[in-house]
């Protein structure tokens, strides 16, 4: 019994108190079922706690490697190195603009000069509103389209200054 309790301590506090919610645990354990390894799991259950919550807290790492059944370094290592999956607070719309070769040719500088000014924040800062985030990201893959940047799940570009407004203000 006192095995069990100890057990049950440091798991709660491997956690940091974070708790998954029902439904996100029983989608996990179904997306696990999809594969002969567990942890090919893990990029999909990192994204089921992003959803929820906006991005994943230390806590989720230990859960999810809990349901998984896997290591916590495994989750760690997969959401370290995804770029879509934040590890920190972000705002309620996250802009990625695109530093890749393409974009950087054709407008990045001047495109990220106006998001600064526009936003009154740096990469990797969020407004004082909580309304966005402005991070870096390496490709989107629209090059025909460059500059571009994110949005949320939306791509636009090319981008210019003059229509940062028109697209900024679709997102509340």
């Amino acid at each position: 019994m006192m095995e069990q309790s100890q057990a049950s301590n440091q798991q709660t506090l491997a956690t940091d108190g974070f708790q998954l919610h029902p439904e996100d645990e029983a989608a996990m354990r179904q997306e696990a079922g999809h594969y002969e390894q567990p942890q090919a799991a893990c990029i999909e259950a990192l994204k089921i706690v992003q959803r929820r919550h906006g991005w994943v807290p230390d806590g989720a790492i230990a859960a999810i490697a809990r349901v998984l059944g896997v290591g916590p370094a495994s989750v760690e290592g997969v959401a370290t190195f995804y770029s879509l999956i934040f590890r920190q607070p972000v705002g309620r719309h996250v802009i990625l603009v695109c530093d890749s070769s393409s974009c950087f040719l054709t407008g990045f500088d001047p495109l990220l000069d106006a998001l600064t000014e526009r936003l009154g924040i740096g990469l990797g800062e969020t407004t004082a509103d909580g309304r966005f985030t402005l991070l870096p990201v390496c490709c989107l893959g629209a090059c025909d389209g460059a500059p571009a940047l994110m949005i949320d799940d939306d791509v636009y570009g090319p981008v210019g200054a003059d229509d940062l407004p028109t697209v900024l203000e679709g997102y509340s």
